[in-house]
């Protein structure tokens, strides 16, 4: 690959990086702040449902990276866990979208490093030099003073926000001492792999113990998933006349649902 052809590519990489990104936090700021849908656990639950159909897809079928395997128990555990933070991260960060602009989550999101620099020193006592730490200050600070004059502060939502950032900076110093072996480090594709269906598992129960509606929404989903299954499994023949037909219900049952719950 040429120069030219290579510095094109990375840069359309970052673009796409940069357009999902940023696609995904405005459209759950919009689901959960003006549209008014309240089940964070339930969208980060369908985001990580994304991670691992699209991650699968990516690494089986495309082949953009190599498959690699989980080699033992105890590192589907290290995974687990993992996973299990990423959970709190995402869920906290998802939750303070209802109650915060995206550009004040966006300014806390920004003392990551703090976090990261600090649980670095006290779970594995490593020590930067005193610059590094120096650097930090203004970091903190800008967040204090961006507080401070912030029109749209929200207490709890600004306490989910903190909480998410410093779960994300222990994910990933916790990642990189429960993954430090060479026999046990993964990619970040096969990680997401790996660790998408874990976190699946662990927002389902939460989901619907903390947000009952959720039952609503899936109990709308359970026929056509049946369907779906039903037609892979039996191949019985269907029309496009029957397919239209059945998702037009299908739609019109979960409009009915929103409107009652909009409306009431």
């Amino acid at each position: 690959m040429s120069q030219r052809k290579q510095t094109l590519f990375i840069l359309s990489l970052v673009l796409l990086w940069y357009s999902s990104n940023i696609g995904v936090l405005l459209l759950n700021k919009y689901l959960l702040s003006n549209y008014g849908f309240r089940f964070p656990i339930f969208l980060t639950m369908c985001h990580m449902s994304a991670c691992a159909i699209l991650s699968y897809v990516s690494i089986v079928f495309l082949k953009i990276v190599p498959l690699q395997t989980v080699k033992s128990r105890s590192q589907l555990a290290k995974i687990a866990t993992l996973s299990t933070v990423f959970c709190g991260s995402v869920v906290g960060g998802n939750i303070s979208l209802r109650y915060l602009p995206v550009s004040f989550n966006q300014a806390v999101g920004a003392t990551t490093p703090f976090f990261t620099a600090l649980f670095a020193y006290l779970m594995t006592f490593k020590r930067e030099a005193w610059v590094t730490y120096a650097t930090l200050v203004p970091v903190v600070a800008g967040v204090v003073i961006a507080s401070e004059g912030e029109p749209g502060f929200h207490l709890y939502g600004f306490i989910m926000c903190i909480s998410a950032t410093a779960a994300r900076a222990f994910k990933s110093v916790l990642q990189g001492i429960l993954l430090s072996s060479e026999g046990e480090r993964l990619n970040s594709m096969n990680l997401l792999l790996y660790m998408s269906p874990i976190a699946v598992l662990v927002l389902l129960p939460a989901a619907l113990i903390m947000e009952p509606k959720v039952l609503e929404v899936l109990g709308n989903a359970k026929g056509a998933v049946a369907v779906v299954i039903s037609i892979l499994l039996f191949r019985n023949p269907v029309t496009f006349i029957g397919i239209a037909g059945y998702t037009m219900t299908v739609l019109g049952v979960a409009a009915y649902g929103e409107a009652k719950r909009r409306y009431r």
